[in-house]
């Protein structure tokens, strides 16, 4: 039987502080409201700007760094995979909503928030051992430009323009 793939990638910017929490046993959650921005000219050629709200929760460590090093306004990517998780509310209802489970955060903005700095990334340790584990990732590239060659090679290395 063939694996199914659940992956999510966004770079948005924060709509609020970070939620940071602890569960019962001491496990840090974060709970993120993350806007994406599409414009589009209309059939009339009129642009149209839209605004998507995505929830995110990262877990472990990297809730921990999420509610230090985020706030209001950050722009940031985030990479993991979206689930949906269900609930009574007081009524005896069942409620769902669909989330963004975090294993990668980059901040785009920095740590200085939505206003400048080095940006910095992190990954949520991938095994159990590792949950505690946070990992630098590579800058994105600011340019804009094409990747460099190498020798017409491609390299995992390379910068790519995204």
């Amino acid at each position: 039987m063939a694996r199914g793939v659940n992956k999510a990638i966004i770079i948005g910017n924060l709509g609020q502080d970070p939620e940071l929490r602890y569960t019962g046993s001491g496990t840090a959650v974060c709970n993120m409201s993350v806007a994406t921005n599409e414009s589009y000219k209309d059939s009339d050629g009129q642009l149209v700007e839209k605004t998507e709200w995505h929830r995110v929760v990262a877990w472990a460590r990297l809730a921990e760094i999420c509610g230090e090093y985020l706030q209001k306004g950050s722009q940031v990517y985030f990479e993991g995979s979206l689930q949906t998780r269900s609930w009574e509310d007081r009524d005896g209802n069942t409620k769902y909503t669909t989330e963004i489970k975090a294993r990668d955060m980059m901040m785009l903005s920095g740590r200085g928030g939505p206003n400048g700095g080095d940006g910095g990334g992190f990954s949520q340790g991938r095994g159990s051992d590792n949950m505690d584990q946070r990992q630098p990732k590579p800058q994105p590239q600011q340019s804009g430009g094409r990747p460099q060659q190498n020798g017409g090679e491609f390299s995992p290395d390379d910068d790519l323009p995204f």
